[in-house]
């Protein structure tokens, strides 16, 4: 079997991680040691074993940490150290952010403002094992409970912690505790919870764009905010689908030629492995036969000049007001296309 068609393995969460540490932490301060591997108990019922990487304790107190495995999935935090530090609260579980973990400072995220960026799931998980444990060893299931993660605030700034408002550090997050590899569902996530803050905030005006260049063309030609970028990637579909149930008045799509010919021909998902430029509908729509032998969307383009820059975004806007234009609560909301080249510069716009 080659490399090629070798199944992608799967890796663990932060919040699987931090779980597995909590539970190891616990069981050094109410006297059992520290174990080797920890077992945790995940929401779907899978019940996986971490190694522990590293161990501290005091009279009162107790550290372990996890070092983060993602499997195949291009994630940031693959072999970040997850680590927590435990101890007797004054009455319940209590989550504390230590170096590392960002603090939530804007609304609209499942987490409220001024609390540790740890998300419901994670929290459920370290706080069903302080309630097994506690229970099982006659302890009071009264534990503070703070996660690290070692350089976890220059790895942040690869993420869009920044921009959602999570200042400090990483967030701890997972919601079976599984990372599938290359999966899109944590992509369009983060789109999501951009949208909730962008909502929150009282934005009216968002934007997706497919890059990092056509998002700064964008915000710099409608002078947006940060919070009204959404890093919608290749995912507009997830992000218009969203956008119909959680709306707001206004939507820009930006990108490049290429990615804005597919959503003008249809495409919900503008990544290349699922979708390429069909030239030969160019050709017949723009009545140039000479489109349908050019190699790229950009050679189309120099071959046909900036008509076909122009009828690639009023499709696309078409393509957009034919299926998302009424929100869910009835009403309607307004789109436009800009379609940049590869420095960034605006080669159409439709609206």
């Amino acid at each position: 079997m080659s490399d090629a068609s070798k199944p992608l393995r799967r890796g663990w969460t932060t919040g699987a991680c931090a779980t597995a540490a909590t539970r190891a932490a616990l069981m050094a301060l109410w006297g059992e040691g520290f174990p080797v591997k920890a077992r945790i108990t995940l929401p779907k019922g899978e019940r996986p074993e971490f190694a522990i990487s590293y161990q501290a304790c005091g009279s009162d107190w107790a550290e372990a940490g996890i070092i983060k495995d993602a499997g195949d999935d291009p994630d940031v935090t693959h072999g970040a150290e997850i680590r927590a530090h435990v101890r007797a609260s004054s009455g319940g579980v209590i989550f504390k952010a230590g170096a590392g973990v960002g603090t939530v400072t804007k609304a609209g995220l499942p987490i409220g403002v001024g609390e540790p960026a740890i998300n419901p799931v994670p929290r459920d998980m370290m706080t069903a094992q302080v309630v097994e444990m506690a229970k099982r060893l006659g302890q009071s299931p009264d534990v503070e409970i703070t996660i690290s993660i070692p350089d976890g605030e220059s790895i942040a700034a690869k993420t869009w912690n920044p921009r959602l408002g999570i200042v400090g550090g990483l967030s701890v997050l997972g919601t079976t505790g599984v990372v599938r590899p290359f999966s899109c569902a944590a992509w369009i996530a983060s789109i999501h919870r951009g949208i909730d803050v962008a909502r929150a905030e009282g934005l009216t005006h968002v934007s997706g764009c497919t890059g990092a260049t056509s998002e700064r063309t964008v915000q710099a030609h409608h002078k947006l905010p940060d919070a009204a970028m959404l890093d919608m990637g290749d995912f507009v579909g997830g992000m218009l689908k969203y956008l119909v149930k959680h709306p707001v008045d206004r939507v820009t799509i930006g990108g490049g030629i290429g990615k804005i010919a597919k959503l003008a021909q249809g495409e919900m998902d503008l990544h290349s492995k699922r979708g390429q430029v069909d030239l030969q509908f160019w050709a017949d729509t723009l009545d140039l036969p000479a489109l349908a032998h050019a190699n790229t969307a950009l050679e189309a383009s120099q071959i046909a000049g900036a008509v076909f820059a122009q009828t690639v975004a009023q499709k696309a806007l078409e393509t957009v007001q034919a299926r998302f234009l009424e929100a869910a609560d009835g009403r309607k909301i307004t789109y436009d296309i800009i379609v940049i080249d590869r420095a960034g510069a605006i080669l159409a716009s439709a609206s």
